[in-house]
């Protein structure tokens, strides 16, 4: 988490409350701090509360805490009382892997921080955004995936499954290839940029080309807020608990994964035909490389 340090940033129990405040924590101020973690501690209590009470029990104002729920790209505290109101403030176990941990009791960790992302993934996903985006790949005549690292796995996963749809696909994880691909962009261009952090500067100054030429981009990243969200058409939020003892963002690799399966699902019903004539010729040409 970028401001853990700087702020001492206090993990709590609550899961959803972890994951919404965490994807947004990089542009918090030391009272947004202190109101993530007034809420992610006291949880059951803050759902009854007025937003006097909350600014009296955080000395903040409330026009801060406004504010603070304007971050988390939410209109009001009643809102982030709903987000959070269906979660569990209960951890029945430690999901942070230990060295002294076995196959099982790792797999039961790695599996469980799986599903509360995706649980809480589907609590905060904005689904109008979902609709716009399959809208923009259906008008695209050309789709060009950007990303790095653990992102250009789902890149390159989307590229894989979109070309079956009749559009197409380029991916590409080098940054001068990227700058490349956009400075020389042609009409009906989308990019679709993965990002679990949003604020790489390769990425950011290629998000930029594509604007000045005149691309459409849709990001999905865990960070709403960062500086690629601000360059985006569509910013799609996929967030999810990350373990500890495992530094690649593994969950929200397979978070993302799972938005682009909701995207790929919607476009292949708005084109189904020519999914379905796709899908035939696919599988005739498959067959053939079979012995």
């Amino acid at each position: 988490m970028p401001n853990e340090k700087k702020y001492a940033y206090v993990l709590h129990d609550n899961t959803l409350a972890i994951s919404l405040f965490s994807a947004n924590s990089k542009l918090f101020t030391k009272a947004d701090i202190k109101i993530a973690n007034y809420i992610s501690a006291n949880l059951n209590h803050f759902l009854q509360m007025t937003i006097s009470d909350l600014a009296s029990a955080t000395s903040v104002s409330e026009i801060t805490i406004s504010r603070f729920c304007k971050k988390l790209n939410l209109p009001g505290l009643q809102s982030l009382k709903i987000v959070l109101a269906g979660t569990d403030s209960i951890n029945t176990f430690d999901k942070n892997i230990s060295n002294n941990d076995n196959c099982e009791s790792i797999s039961h960790k790695i599996f469980q921080n799986i599903s509360d992302g995706l649980n809480n993934t589907l609590k905060l996903l904005n689904f109008n955004a979902l609709d716009r985006s399959a809208q923009l790949i259906c008008k695209a005549s050309r789709l060009i995936c950007f990303g790095y690292g653990n992102s250009a796995t789902v890149c390159k996963d989307i590229a894989t499954r979109f070309v079956r749809l009749g559009i197409s696909c380029e991916f590409s994880a080098d940054p001068h290839q990227q700058a490349t691909l956009s400075a020389c962009l042609t009409k009906g261009t989308l990019v679709m940029a993965v990002s679990y952090t949003g604020s790489s500067v390769d990425l950011l100054n290629n998000l930029q080309i594509v604007k000045e030429n005149g691309g459409k981009i849709i990001l999905i990243t865990s960070h709403t807020l960062s500086p690629a969200s601000k360059l985006a058409d569509e910013v799609l939020i996929g967030v999810g608990p990350e373990v500890k003892n495992n530094s690649e963002a593994s969950v929200s690799r397979l978070i993302h994964m799972a938005i682009n399966d909701v995207l790929y699902t919607k476009v292949s019903i708005l084109k189904k035909e020519t999914f379905e004539k796709n899908m035939i010729k696919m599988r005739q040409s498959i067959a053939k490389l079979k012995s």
